[in-house]
């Protein structure tokens, strides 16, 4: 079971780090969904440490993991309004392939946590 907490409400330029409790999935990943809009991938985390962002996070947000993979974590800095959603954190056995890319990630994964809120104002 995947669980998230650290979300929060934030100002605009402000930071937050987000935690997943996991279970040393081989690819896990975190996505958000705003009101109105489909969710998106956020960032993905493979077996040996690559990472996948999406071009709005890049360079603004950071995905790892504590390295026994109990706990992923989403750190995230500069955030704006437009980073306002629920957050979500995922996780499943998917191959090096479909963790690199986002449509195919989210169609893999099966395991999924509630998801944390995030606001920025």
């Amino acid at each position: 079971q995947l669980v998230e907490s650290g979300g929060g409400s934030v100002q605009a330029g402000g930071s937050l780090r987000l935690s997943c409790s996991s279970s040393g999935w081989n690819c896990m990943g975190w996505f958000r969904q705003a009101p109105g809009k489909e969710r998106e991938g956020v960032a993905l985390l493979d077996s040996i440490g690559r990472t996948t962002y999406a071009a709005s996070v890049k360079g603004r947000f950071t995905i790892s993991d504590d390295n026994r993979k109990d706990v992923l974590y989403l750190q995230m800095n500069s955030l704006n309004p437009e980073d306002t959603a629920v957050y979500y954190c995922a996780a499943g056995g998917l191959n090096i392939a479909q963790c690199s890319d986002m449509d195919r990630a989210r169609l893999g994964f099966r395991h999924w946590g509630r998801g944390t809120q995030v606001t920025v104002s």
